[in-house]
């Protein structure tokens, strides 16, 4: 059996676990057989694998997540600054940034991670460029220096 089948096995057991809070053999062997049906499923599509259950991720997802949440923070303080203070002009800007993601992942995950840092979106992604639209274009200049899309090939290589 697969890392990736075993891992989501191990999955579906702790979510049904922890979501069902009742311990009793029927239940338990209701858990049991709709793990096996959906891990069933996903052979039979052929959906299991490294990016369904992304294994490989787990050692440095930790490290990246606490790095967004403090990028998450500092821009959420800046975007009320501009917002609340007047004296603070907005700048908007949509800007087309080159990227050195080599996967679909990395491109979805950069893609997400500028969508949920208040005061930037993606609207566009292809394989070479990402489009962003931005509050202010020193937020452009901070994706153009490649730290995020850094940061996410550590994680995905």
């Amino acid at each position: 059996m697969k890392t990736q089948t075993l891992s989501l096995i191990l999955l579906l057991v702790i979510f049904w676990l922890v979501n069902s809070g009742h311990y009793t053999p029927l239940i338990m062997g209701f858990g049991l057989a709709s793990i096996i049906l959906v891990v069933a499923i996903a052979q039979r599509m052929k959906v299991v694998d490294e990016e369904s259950v992304p294994f490989h991720l787990m050692r440095e997802l930790p490290r990246y997540y606490l790095w967004l949440l403090k990028e998450l923070a500092i821009s959420n303080l800046q975007v009320v600054r501009r917002i609340w203070l007047f004296s603070t002009k907005l700048d908007p800007a949509v800007a087309t940034i080159d990227i050195t993601q080599s996967s679909d992942m990395g491109r979805v995950i950069l893609a997400n991670s500028i969508s949920l840092t208040p005061g930037t979106i993606t609207t566009a992604v292809t394989a070479e460029s990402i489009t962003v639209h931005a509050l202010d274009r020193s937020s452009i200049e901070a994706l153009r220096s490649g730290e995020m899309g850094a940061r996410i090939r550590r994680l995905t290589h």
